[in-house]
């Protein structure tokens, strides 16, 4: 029985050029599948950062939080700029729905004429597409803060109004702390009241006044 002879499997010179390639490209191509399939194995998905303990923690927080404020601490008040840029900004910036322009005097110059007071009142009351405070509660900003608010933007329309007075209040209570802290009786409830009643121009009505 006889055998068939053996034949080499390369034949001609680019056959062994091509061995030769294939020899070197597969081992790198595996090692590169290897080290891509490392590299993913150790990312983490998208959503990953919901399960650390910080984010735990912040999604099983109680949704009501204490504030403890000292009840005898001044209150610090916001200046008139800082509630524009606040709250009165976004639509008085560029006049937005009818608003008058900041430091433009021909829109505020009408409503200059109806007095401080009345823009006050209006800022504090809404009016057309304003609401009410521009949209705060009395807890944001007080009618105090919001009145700084109003004189800054029409004093930098053409008004002369200045910052309306600060209220009786803070300074009764600014007044009360040093009597406290001297030895004194604070003031009375009906000298608040009478401060209040200076602050917004109008002096109190006596029981006599008001019988007539």
């Amino acid at each position: 029985m006889s055998e068939a002879p053996h034949e080499a499997p390369i034949k001609t010179p680019a056959q062994l050029i091509a061995a030769i390639i294939a020899g070197f490209a597969v081992p790198v191509i595996i090692i590169i599948l290897l080290a891509y399939y490392v590299n993913n194995s150790t990312r983490t998905g998208a959503g990953t950062d919901s399960l650390t303990d910080a984010a735990v923690g912040e999604r099983i927080a109680p949704i009501a939080q204490v504030a403890i404020r000292d009840a005898n601490a001044p209150r610090v008040y916001k200046t008139g700029q800082q509630v524009y840029q606040a709250v009165c900004s976004a639509c008085h910036a560029a006049g937005v729905a009818g608003a008058p322009k900041f430091s433009n005097t021909g829109d505020w110059a009408p409503r200059i004429a109806q007095g401080f007071a009345t823009l006050w009142h209006t800022a504090l009351t809404g009016t057309g597409a304003m609401p009410a405070r521009g949209g705060t509660s009395p807890d944001d900003y007080s009618d105090y803060e919001i009145g700084l608010a109003v004189a800054y933007m029409a004093d930098n329309s053409g008004g002369k109004f200045g910052d309306p007075p600060v209220p009786a209040a803070a300074g009764a209570a600014a007044a009360s702390g040093a009597a406290a802290a001297s030895g004194a009786a604070p003031a009375s409830d009906a000298a608040a009241a009478s401060g209040v009643a200076a602050a917004s121009g109008a002096a109190p009505a006596s029981g006599a006044a008001a019988g007539g």
